[in-house]
């Protein structure tokens, strides 16, 4: 069970459906929002400095920057050769653009958490992972049955982020977030590498035991979960893609098919995007989950395999 907590309490470097984990007009932001406005304050800024890569041929630069989809704020990350290739960028690519109505999210994202087999979640667990599944929602400030009628994979995930509000972690402070922000404040277009379709599905056609069991696995280690962040923060913060691989990847190995899924084959998919945009002249800031960029079978050893080469930007 540890190696799903594991692997999927790292969705914040990997997936950014942590950004949209809470929304407006229902249960879950009223549950949050008291959590996030006790958030201590920080005044002083810790200096961070992110990997970052470029890949270019002779009319087009392709930088690749690895993000944290949920950071706690004081961060200084926005400065130095970050800063200086997404200025020089004409434009920038996300995983996805996630629409600015939250409600629109929600209306995607429901039709794929909710039953529609008419199953639900009490029907799922034994007697004790019920009473312990039941004690997590309490927790956070939800409903206990909140959830019953919907797919295992939707309260793992919210069970997974929600907690992080307490811990002082703010969506608004992740690096998407800010790099929408600045690219709308400097006339950049955006485009995603995905949908958000695409990536709430990556979770909702996993097997019903597999998504029992990542849901069994967080609750039973949510206490696990900030530890486990700050972990990853501070190595991306130093710029240790190779700590961050160890980090995160790690269980992934135990666990092949959800590698595929997360990582490997998105990876894959990628790099082919990253090649097709060579063919056009300019210059291109891609960010993308930290995880994507490190380790075996990253986006760069895909890239490698189709005769490109990404440079590490030293800084």
């Amino acid at each position: 069970m540890k190696t799903w907590f594991k692997t999927l309490a790292a969705t914040c470097a990997v997936i950014p459906f942590a950004q949209c984990a809470v929304l407006p007009g229902s249960n879950i932001a009223s549950a949050a929002e008291p959590a996030a406005a006790v958030a201590p304050a920080t005044t002083a800024l810790t200096d961070a400095d992110p990997a970052l890569w470029v890949v270019k041929d002779d009319d087009t630069t392709i930088y690749l920057f690895g993000t944290v989809h949920v950071l706690k704020p004081g961060l200084s990350w926005f400065d130095e050769a970050v800063k200086t290739a997404f200025d020089k960028s004409d434009e920038m690519m996300l995983e996805i653009v996630l629409p600015e109505d939250q409600a629109a999210v929600a209306q995607t994202m429901m039709p794929l958490a909710m039953d529609m087999t008419g199953k639900t979640i009490p029907s799922r667990l034994t007697a004790d992972q019920l009473k312990a599944y039941q004690a997590a929602m309490v927790s956070v400030g939800m409903p206990a049955n909140a959830f019953d009628a919907f797919e295992p994979w939707f309260p793992a995930m919210t069970l997974s982020i929600l907690p992080l509000t307490k811990l002082g972690y703010d969506p608004e402070q992740g690096a998407e977030k800010l790099l929408t922000k600045f690219a709308k404040a400097a006339g950049k277009p955006i485009a995603g590498l995905e949908t958000l379709e695409q990536q709430l599905g990556f979770f909702d056609t996993l097997p019903e035991t597999q998504q029992v069991a990542f849901l069994n696995s967080v609750v039973k280690d949510m206490d696990k979960l900030g530890p486990t962040l700050d972990k990853m923060v501070v190595l991306w913060a130093k710029g240790d893609p190779a700590g961050l691989a160890v980090a995160m990847n790690e269980s992934l190995a135990a666990t092949p098919e959800l590698a595929t899924t997360l990582l490997y084959d998105r990876n894959q998919r990628w790099a082919d995007q990253i090649k097709t945009r060579l063919a056009k002249p300019g210059t291109v800031f891609i960010a993308v989950g930290a995880g994507h960029l490190a380790g075996e079978k990253s986006v760069q050893d895909y890239l490698k395999a189709r005769g490109l080469t990404a440079e590490r930007v030293q800084y």
